[in-house]
């Protein structure tokens, strides 16, 4: 089982701020693992950004110095494959983008995800607790700066079953299609976050020279969702082949 595969990483995800865009299947189909099929919510499929701090991180339990608190902003979409106990859900990332140099090798050769590294920034306002605004954004070599940010009012809560809330936020595998067109599964362990619905939440920048102008069209257009996780601490588990 996959959840009996050694840990390779344990940390905090903290401040999830989560953009979400309904997107042709299309243009996701290309980058869909072998042995993986495109997931959706409501006979819609999304693309999402995924804004977040990544704190007290430890690799196979070992603290990296100067490495170990950073940001992380990522470009997802969604998949599943029938496993033993059922249906994995499971996301795909398009793009992740860390501060840390080391951080994107070590992601590129254990994973082989698109990582790459550039300055970051990020603020998290929450003067009471519950409202507050939220805001990263990263800036690549030779373009501009591109920025995610979001606000949130009252308190989290659970989020509804069957509800595009729980589809967007609960998924507990990843799968990376590797140098040989293979896949590798690994399982991310949290418990449920709970959630605000994010409102003034938007991606600005230049979008489509960043991730390619096919997700450019439609990162391009206001998020149809937006929600604000609280996070928790993860495991992440050593992957294996497909």
């Amino acid at each position: 089982m996959s959840a009996e595969r050694p840990v390779f990483l344990t940390a905090h995800w903290r401040h999830l701020v989560m953009l979400n865009y309904v997107v042709d299947p299309v243009v996701l189909r290309p980058h869909v693992p072998r042995g993986t099929t495109l997931d959706e919510w409501s006979g819609r499929h999304y693309l999402s950004v995924v804004a977040f701090r990544f704190l007290g991180t430890r690799i196979k339990g070992v603290p990296i110095p100067c490495h170990r608190d950073f940001d992380e902003i990522n470009l997802r979409f969604y998949v599943g494959r029938q496993g033993a106990e059922g249906w994995r859900r499971g996301v795909v990332f398009i793009k992740e983008v860390v501060p840390r140099w080391a951080v994107a090798a070590v992601a590129r050769w254990v994973y082989h995800e698109n990582y790459v590294a550039c300055p970051t920034r990020s603020s998290v306002d929450l003067p009471n607790g519950v409202d507050g605004t939220l805001h990263f954004s990263w800036r690549p070599r030779r373009i501009g700066e591109l920025a995610v940010s979001a606000a949130i009012t009252g308190r989290p809560r659970s989020w509804d079953a069957g509800s595009e809330a729980e589809f967007i936020t609960q998924h507990y595998w990843g799968y990376a299609t590797q140098r040989d067109r293979g896949t590798k599964e690994y399982r991310v362990e949290h418990p449920p976050w709970k959630i605000w619905v994010a409102h003034g939440a938007e991606l600005t920048g230049p979008v489509a020279e960043f991730y390619g102008p096919a997700f450019g069209e439609f990162l391009s257009q206001p998020p149809v969702s937006a929600f604000v996780a609280t996070g928790s601490p993860v495991t992440v588990r050593q992957g294996q082949r497909l």
